[in-house]
């Protein structure tokens, strides 16, 4: 609270006491002021770094960690800050001209690289190269001459038939010269291949009667494999019928065996077959006899030594 002194016209002399409410809203406004700063303080000390990025704290200008994870972390205000780096796939792209090894040109190569920043040396990479330099000290020197000589290696012919084959070639090389700085090579790959009209005619014609000659060999196989079949049936029938010839003459050796063996079967065997009836006509080679049918039948005058006497006897059939 403020005093003030002051003498009117009669020269008698007053005090005043002022101040009391005003000094009550300085308080206010000087607390506030505080607060505004701690909270700016408090918030400062923070920083959020991003799903697929890392982030890199400096203090006074030098890194002293590059590992930091996704979410809320902490740095001291003023005297610390927080980069973040952007460690996804990463793709850069560029047109070429190239020439094969018979000297066939490849006009406007599309090539493209699929890349990353290598989380183990990334401090390396902000030292040495520059986050924001990559591009032009690494990929811009390197892509398009690797890719040009990798080309300059091969025909034009074999460069469309194993396309595939080149470009991990390419990425092979891209692999090793990019790695010691930090760059992880992740893909490679030629999109565009423009040769002269006319090669192209040619290859095309060549890739047709090629495709030709595969379809007659494939026939010509066909047909081989179909008379080896052929061969193969035949030769099959044939030990088929050698089969049943020796199964035959060995059933043949065993009757002849077994007749030599017993001389009556053959004897027994034949009365097993025959069914009672006399021929009409019957011989020995000597005295033949005719056997009448009928009422008026008569028994034959003479009969052959080797039929037996029970068939003679039986009634003929009618």
């Amino acid at each position: 609270m403020a005093e003030f002194k002051f003498t009117d016209a009669s020269g008698k002399t007053e005090i005043k006491k002022t101040g009391g409410s005003g000094g009550k809203m300085g308080g206010i406004v000087f607390a506030a002021v505080i607060l505004v700063i701690i909270l700016a303080v408090l918030f400062n000390c923070f920083t959020i770094v991003n799903e697929g990025f890392i982030g890199v704290k400096y203090q006074f200008g030098r890194i002293i960690e590059d590992k930091l994870q996704a979410g809320l972390n902490f740095r001291i205000p003023f005297i610390e800050e927080i980069d973040q780096v952007d460690i996804r796939d990463q793709i850069y792209s560029v047109k070429a001209n190239a020439y094969t090894s018979d000297t066939q040109s490849v006009n406007e190569l599309q090539l493209k690289l699929n890349y990353r920043y290598s989380s183990a040396m990334l401090s390396n990479i902000i030292r040495e190269t520059g986050i924001n330099n990559v591009e032009n000290k690494l990929l811009v020197p390197n892509v398009a001459k690797i890719a040009k000589d990798a080309i300059g290696k091969v025909k034009a012919e074999d460069l469309v038939q194993t396309r595939s084959e080149v470009q991990a070639t390419i990425q092979n090389k891209l692999t090793e010269v990019l790695q010691p700085y930090g760059i992880v090579v992740t893909a490679f790959a030629i999109e565009n291949l423009d040769f002269d009209p006319a090669f192209e005619a040619s290859i095309q014609e060549k890739v047709i009667a090629a495709q030709d000659a595969l379809k007659m060999e494939n026939k010509t196989r066909e047909k081989e494999e179909e008379a080896k079949q052929i061969v193969i049936a035949a030769q099959a029938d044939a030990d088929s019928q050698v089969a049943i010839a020796e199964a035959e003459a060995k059933a043949i050796a065993l009757i002849e065996e077994q007749l030599a063996n017993s001389p009556n079967y053959i004897d027994y065997y034949k009365l097993q077959k025959w069914n009672g009836v006399l021929p009409q006509v019957m011989s020995d080679g000597v005295n033949p006899f005719i056997a009448l049918s009928g009422s008026g039948s008569q028994t034959p005058t003479s009969v052959p030594s080797n039929v037996p006497q029970s068939a003679i006897s039986a009634n003929p059939a009618e």
